[in-house]
């Protein structure tokens, strides 16, 4: 699939059909993939850390989480095939994991909620093997441990909600010593399968307003959501330096 840069940022033209391939070609060959997903908010996060930048910059499929990606490729001139969120993609590997017998092992959230966001996945897709669940609560001198347990499983997919840059960050420093082919952080996804939390209505989904949803439920990420506009400001002048450069070459 084709990629693209925004920003300095790689984000790749993946459909939810092509992530899942890859995931599976991954699994198959048990060569490692690091599956992140690439918003505004962790751009700019990236471009305020360079040493985040160049962590991150080792996954291995960026997928266009968020609906300031795809209007930054449509300003670029780049459109994306359309938006590839964390959470269905999360969905669609659990159940394509089901349907091929892949075991997944799940990492992250509070106490209890990953055992119960297995429950329901179990429920779910009948045929489902939970290789384990730990929940996030560990320190880095617990590292080793939760690696050495997690290893042990044999699990083909790891999935980790320790929310950003924590997830990302254990993903990088661990992944090929974890011996899971494919990792991927989902943020506060077991939240919200475990029914702790909800997610926006599917009307905001579609016109990606899931970030002003999520506003009005927690007002404290207004902070947070600050980095859009200036996300949006910083590819508007992107875009005005190729038009710039455009109408010199003429």
């Amino acid at each position: 699939m084709e990629r693209r840069f925004i920003l300095g940022m790689p984000v790749d033209a993946a459909t939810y059909s092509s992530a899942v391939e890859l995931a599976a070609r991954s699994v198959d060959s048990h060569t490692p993939l690091w599956i992140m997903a690439v918003n505004p908010e962790k751009i700019i996060k990236t471009m305020d850390d360079p040493l985040l930048r160049r962590l991150l910059l080792k996954a291995g499929l960026f997928i266009p989480d968020g609906a300031g990606i795809l209007l930054a490729g449509k300003l670029l001139g780049r459109p994306f095939p359309g938006r590839v969120t964390g959470a269905d993609l999360l969905e669609a590997l659990v159940g394509e994991a089901a349907a091929r017998g892949w075991k997944i092992y799940l990492l992250g959230a509070a106490p209890g909620v990953a055992a119960a966001a297995a429950d329901i996945w179990s429920a779910r897709y009948p045929g489902l093997v939970t290789a384990g669940v730990r929940d996030g609560y560990f320190t880095e001198p617990d590292e080793p441990g939760v690696v050495a347990e997690i290893r042990s499983a044999g699990a083909d997919l790891l999935f980790v909600a320790m929310g950003s840059p924590r997830q990302e960050k254990f993903i990088e420093k661990y992944h090929r010593e974890l011996a899971v082919p494919v990792c991927m952080g989902v943020g506060g996804s077991f939240d919200v399968v475990s029914g702790k939390a909800q997610r926006a209505p599917v009307w905001m989904q579609r016109l990606g307003l899931e970030w002003s949803y999520r506003l009005l439920k927690n007002p404290r990420r207004i902070l947070r959501m600050a980095a859009l506009p200036r996300f949006i400001l910083l590819v508007l002048a992107v875009k005005l330096r190729l038009l710039k450069i455009g109408e010199e070459q003429k």
